[in-house]
């Protein structure tokens, strides 16, 4: 199935290498296959190199795209034309080929690479679902996926490996059956926190989710034991991903919520568990109810393998015995029909021939109690921006407010670390073009990108009505954490 498997650092470095079968007639060190790979996706150019019809020196088509002796110097302009178009093409895709002719595919975790090489014709998707289950079961042995716990935990994981992968071919992929077979201990690292400079903890992870799920030794070289030190906790996030795309009016054109429940559990004994979520809870917008039903509807939901349905239709209750690690007991999905926790209304304004003003503003439509954190606003400008310059209306209660323009990448960047709700923001900028505003390069500014995280607040209205045990047991209380997370992952605005 894959050739060799690789953990590469956010700096290049190979973290784990393994390589399971070689290519005849390559004799490279594996090492330099990794540098090129981590190159090619650092340095994306939008064209695969080993893709057959393509020139492997320069990266380019051989239909006549190629870049001339005059186009490399500095005489004619066109190799500065062709720099700032190699930008426009974004992050590598998880899957393409190399110049020596093994297809790659890789996935992100937390910074880090995990990625594979493989010479046979096999499903992408079964590859990008394995190299997420071998980092899903680094991060359940580890605790914390990083590049210091990877480096402190060589053995163990390359342990792990063994079991996971044999011949290249996917073995046991599942966190409680790989128990029997791992011996080696895993060395705690304290987490680092990946949420940027979050102002409110209630959307950090409490360190107690970082515990590896079989006892370990911290940095002294201590035995902590799991079943002597662990509080029975179980940790449950509600989180939910809203795509939403809005006119250049402020109208939603279009809205899909991507959420899920997930789990960890730190119980001892391996309870069942008995998970009840809103009673007027109703799957499928033609399941019979009507429009002005005030229940909460969802598209469908997916649910884990560990879950019995048997009380799901007449009571909305879950039961399971959770599984060991990071687990999601289901997903769901929502179009429409809710209200978006922010408004976005745009305006550009032509003051003089080769002057621009434009006004966002945003109107926070969540309750007062909330608000949004790590707020950021991104307003793409033409190419032909010489200077801008952006002032924000303030309002009440909003911290670490910013706006500036950023001329390497043409565009506008306001930031916000509060946006407190049911209020409104506004910036205003004033840019200067080089030339008169024609309607083409009125059509390069934009779209409006916003970014953000609300904590304990969702917009589905999916809520948990209780997590409790299914069977009575005296004197064992635990501690159950729930906490409600809502991200953006599309929010555009057109112009």
């Amino acid at each position: 199935m894959i050739t060799n498997f690789f953990v590469i650092s956010p700096r290049g470095d190979t973290v784990i290498a393994k390589s399971y079968r070689s290519k005849s007639g390559v004799g490279a060190h594996e090492r330099s296959h990794t540098e090129a790979f981590f190159r090619k996706v650092k340095f994306w150019d939008g064209v695969a190199p080993g893709t057959p019809g393509m020139d492997t020196t320069l990266g380019l088509g051989s239909g006549g795209n190629k870049l001339s002796a005059d186009s490399l110097g500095g005489g004619s302009g066109e190799g500065s034309e062709a720099k700032e178009n190699s930008k426009k093409f974004g992050d590598a895709p998880p899957v393409f080929i190399m110049p020596d002719g093994y297809s790659y595919m890789h996935v992100k975790r937390n910074g880090l690479i995990f990625g594979c090489a493989t010479e046979k014709n096999i499903s992408p998707v079964v590859v990008i679902e394995l190299l997420s289950k071998i980092a899903k079961v680094f991060k359940d042995y580890c605790g914390t996926l990083s590049e210091e716990s990877i480096r402190k935990n060589f053995i163990l994981l390359y342990e792990l490996l063994d079991e996971l992968l044999d011949y290249g071919y996917p073995q046991v992929t599942q966190t409680e059956n790989l128990k029997a077979f791992v011996y080696n201990e895993p060395i705690v690292v304290s987490a680092v926190a990946d949420t940027g400079k979050m102002i409110n903890p209630k959307t950090a992870s409490a360190s107690a989710v970082h515990k590896p799920v079989i006892s370990s030794v911290d940095a002294d070289g201590k035995k902590t034991s799991l079943a002597a030190n662990q509080k029975n906790e179980i940790f449950v996030d509600i989180l939910e991903r809203l795509s939403v795309l809005f006119s250049s009016n402020g109208y939603v054109l279009n809205s899909t919520i991507d959420g899920c429940i997930q789990m960890k559990s730190y119980l001892a004994g391996n309870p069942q568990l008995r998970l009840a979520l809103n009673e007027d809870l109703i799957v499928g917008k033609n399941s019979g109810s009507t429009s002005y039903s005030s229940g909460v509807t969802v598209d469908d939901i997916n649910f884990n393998d560990c879950v019995n349905l048997s009380e799901w239709d007449h009571g909305r209750t879950l039961s399971f015995y959770p599984p060991d690690g990071e687990f999601i007991v289901l997903s769901y999905r929502m179009t429409g029909d809710f209200k978006t926790p922010f408004r976005i209304f745009p305006s550009i304004e032509e003051v003089e021939p080769n002057k621009l003003e434009i006004a966002v503003h945003i109107r926070a439509e969540i309750p007062d109690n909330h608000f949004g954190a790590n707020v950021s606003i991104e307003v793409p400008l033409p190419h032909s921006t010489t200077a801008a310059t952006c002032n924000v209306v303030n309002t009440p209660g909003a911290t670490g407010v910013n706006a500036e323009y950023v001329s390497h990448d043409k565009k506008l960047v306001w930031t916000l670390k509060k946006f407190p709700g049911c209020t409104e923001q506004t910036m205003r900028a004033k840019i200067t073009l080089s030339g008169p505003c024609t309607s083409q390069i009125r059509r390069e500014i934009g779209p409006i990108n916003m970014s953000y995280e609300i904590p304990m607040y969702n917009v589905s209205s999916l809520q948990v009505r209780y997590l409790r045990i299914a069977e009575n047991m005296p004197g064992y209380t635990p501690y159950r954490w729930v906490r409600y997370v809502t991200q953006s992952n599309s929010y555009v605005c057109r112009l």
